[in-house]
């Protein structure tokens, strides 16, 4: 892909131009780039770089590829490519509504290129969908690009002319085969392996087979080798209402395309509508919830100024009154865990008073013990009464 850059350096956006035909080409093996030089219809010439090769397409439950050719502007991903389908030699082209004489597409989407939602991806899907039900071209078979055989001279069928053209002329040459597109492994005469794409002929009604019995044969016409009249009408007929039909189904599958366009705008929509209901709805739970929350937060604001209001009321707190307990055993538990911190407390300070040479060694172990002692005591009470109140024990 290193070329690639080269070959873009001249062009307004190389980085995405050339992300985009990295992608295409990935996705599409059979696709490769180029740089070629492009006449426009001014006559001007520019280098640019095209996408050639083929892309399958499914035509009535077959897969068919199909030759094209995607001129990249050098302004590319800002305006729309320049597509052609690019026919073999033996394949012809099929005019219609997406695809001119000259073999260059017209689609919507590339009417409608949008530089941040286009891409050459989605161009080649869209082409892949339109010649799946339009296909661009079609192979003629490999009979009737030589002489063809004479009839039989005993057969029931008329004789046609000694001459190569064919008995049939008056008839469209598109018209005598079905729009085939031409693809690997088709056919190049009934029954026989050959030449890519190629399909037996199509005999319109009221036409004399080929071969065989043909219920619109005229017997009054046997050994003449002429074109009746009537075969004339009935080809003139059949050509007709073969025009209208196609014409009928290529609106009637632009206005299925165009209604389907519609339901998906319009689902697109309703969950859209769907999504909005969704989030108002949060949100005035949210907002119901805050109204809430700032109403109990005005309400521990005032419980909290009464309090402080109380509170510089009282001239002092007596700690003994304070603290009050709800029963004799809990008041019993309280007074005698206060004793035995203080104890603690007067053991500490003992013995800094003996490092500090206040008191001497025998004062210090008098006391000492006197304190232990009564210090036990006072564990054991709080122990039985921890017990006695269903406390843990620590």
């Amino acid at each position: 892909m290193e070329d690639i850059g080269r070959m873009l350096s001249k062009y307004t956006d190389p980085v995405a131009t050339k992300k985009d035909v990295s992608d295409c080409l990935k996705q599409y093996k059979a696709l490769a780039y180029h740089l070629d030089a492009y006449v426009f219809n001014d006559g001007s010439v520019k280098q640019l770089l095209n996408l050639q090769g083929t892309i399958p397409v499914r035509y009535k439950g077959n897969t068919y590829h199909i030759p094209i050719c995607i001129w990249l502007l050098d302004t590319h991903p800002r305006y729309a490519p320049i597509c052609y389908v690019k026919p073999t030699s033996d394949m012809h082209i099929k005019v219609s509504m997406y695809v001119d004489h000259n073999g260059k597409i017209y689609l919507p989407y590339l009417h409608d290129w949008n530089p941040l939602q286009s891409d050459l991806l989605g161009l080649i899907q869209v082409m892949t969908v339109t010649f799946g039900e339009f296909p661009p071209v079609y192979s003629m078979p490999k009979q009737a690009k030589t002489k063809p055989t004479p009839y039989p001279t005993q057969s029931f069928m008329p004789q046609p002319p000694t001459s190569t053209q064919s008995p049939y002329s008056p008839y469209p040459a598109q018209q005598q085969y079905p729009p085939y597109p031409a693809a690997g492994g088709g056919y190049s005469g009934y029954g026989q392996p050959g030449a890519i794409g190629n399909f037996p002929p199509y005999i319109p009604p009221g036409m004399p087979a080929t071969a065989g019995y043909n219920a619109g044969y005229n017997p009054s016409a046997q050994g003449t080798g002429t074109i009746t009249e009537e075969h004339i009408k009935a080809s003139l007929v059949s050509a007709v209402e073969d025009k209208l039909k196609r014409r009928i189904q290529e609106k009637v599958h632009q206005c299925q395309a165009e209604i389907q366009t519609l339901k998906r705008t319009q689902q697109e929509l309703n969950e859209g509508q769907s999504k909005i209901n969704d989030i108002i709805s949060r949100l005035e739970r949210d907002e119901q919830e805050l109204t809430k929350s700032i109403a109990v937060l005005k309400d521990k604001d005032q419980e909290l100024e009464r309090a402080l209001e109380s509170l510089e009321k009282v001239d002092g707190i007596d700690v003994d009154e304070a603290v009050t307990t709800t029963a004799p055993l809990y008041k019993q538990l309280l007074n005698a865990y206060a004793e035995e911190a203080a104890i603690e407390d007067a053991v500490y300070f003992m013995g800094e008073a003996l490092r500090s040479g206040v008191i001497d060694l025998e004062v210090f172990l008098k006391n000492v013990r006197q304190l232990s002692r009564k210090q036990f005591m006072l564990r054991a009470l709080m122990q039985k009464c921890r017990q006695k109140a269903s406390l843990s024990a620590h």
